[in-house]
């Protein structure tokens, strides 16, 4: 396994370690038009149920969010949107000790969730649709994660193009990381996030997981967003939900290649593969030998 660079990840006042085992991220959507669960948990009850579940199954970080960002979705008001998070924030802080992020590029929602106990701001535009949110994160001393996306919800998939993927997801990331750090933001409370999915095409996506290591000279943990994703419908030709195998898949490899964090729906089940994963990637007993080797040693033992 390659090995993961380790970070300390600053919450309030405690420090987390971030490297020595994968971390899960879970998601509710409290949305009816999601791509993957679209109006299965837009009911408060059904929400904070889900979040309770996701908690058990061993999430480190429940992720709430009430406005999709499904390729085309239109975005709904501050209004609706805290309508939609600020009760089940209020009511999952009372019963989890799981940490909780506000998926959310409006800091007039991330302030009030926080106020109800959010401890993470997620913010795929990574500060650039409301101009209030990074510096928002520095008042409050949160981490903030950083995702890059092409463009908007909107228009992020109408014929993404790239003229060098990595370089340009890299530099995009720089140059949030140096806006963020500007306000006041330290690196122990910066995650960054390439954004599968978000203004990718098939092959970028695949990529991406394929090369995360190129990101690793920004000095950030990494997040890792594959869960139910197009491209693993692409693939396997399935509906979001017949895609556990091809979520499991991508998570393992993304852990591989360098990703701290993993954001899925299926906590329970990557969990359970990450954790076997990791126990034969972190094997320490010496390698077999070679055949060559072998007859050196037979020679020598006659």
């Amino acid at each position: 396994m390659k090995v993961r660079k380790k970070y300390l990840l600053q919450i309030k006042n405690k420090a987390y370690q971030l490297g020595t085992r994968t971390w899960l991220m879970g998601v509710v959507n409290i949305t009816p038009d999601s791509f993957s669960d679209g109006g299965l948990y837009f009911d408060k009850e059904k929400a904070v149920q889900r979040g309770l579940e996701l908690a058990a199954a061993g999430a480190d970080i429940i992720d709430i969010g009430g406005e999709s960002s499904r390729p085309g979705s239109k975005p709904i008001s501050k209004e609706e949107e805290m309508r939609r998070v600020l009760p089940v924030i209020a009511s999952l802080r009372k019963k989890i000790k799981a940490l909780i992020s506000i998926d959310t590029t409006k800091a007039e929602v991330a302030e009030a969730a926080l106020a109800e106990g959010a401890d993470i701001l997620n913010d795929i535009s990574a500060g650039r649709f409301d101009s209030k949110m990074i510096p928002l994160a520095a008042e409050r001393k949160v981490p903030l994660i950083l995702m890059h996306m092409k463009g908007t919800p909107q228009t992020m998939q109408i014929n993404p193009y790239y003229q060098n993927l990595y370089q340009e997801v890299k530099e995009f990331l720089r140059e949030r990381i140096k806006t963020a750090e500007s306000y006041g933001i330290p690196r122990e409370k910066i995650i960054i996030d390439p954004g599968l999915g978000f203004g990718k095409r098939f092959e970028d996506n695949l990529g991406l997981i394929n090369n995360l290591s190129f990101l690793e000279e920004l000095g950030c943990p990494l997040l890792v967003g594959i869960s139910r994703k197009s491209f693993i419908g692409q693939i396997l030709n399935l509906p979001p939900s017949e895609r556990l195998e091809g979520t499991i898949a991508a998570s393992i490899l993304s852990l591989v290649n360098g990703a701290h964090i993993l954001r899925v729906h299926d906590v329970g089940p990557v969990r359970r593969a990450v954790i076997v994963a990791e126990a034969i990637l972190n094997q320490k007993i010496q390698p077999p030998f070679t055949s060559n080797q072998s007859k050196e040693k037979e020679n020598y033992a006659g």
